[in-house]
């Protein structure tokens, strides 16, 4: 592979990756289902608080 190749190859590589940064993101944040379950522990305390 020739120097300017390779060169334009990673400034290619670079660029994607920036642009991929500044996109927004696809999918939501994984959530384990322990904290899954105290989120929905907690909005179910909530929830019967508030009704008192």
């Amino acid at each position: 592979m020739n120097r300017r190749k390779k060169i334009k190859q990673l400034l290619k590589a670079h660029a994607k990756k920036a642009s991929a940064k500044l996109a927004p993101p696809s999918k939501s944040k994984y959530i384990s289902k322990a904290d899954r379950l105290k989120l929905a522990a907690e909005s179910g305390d909530d929830s019967i608080i508030s009704e008192n």
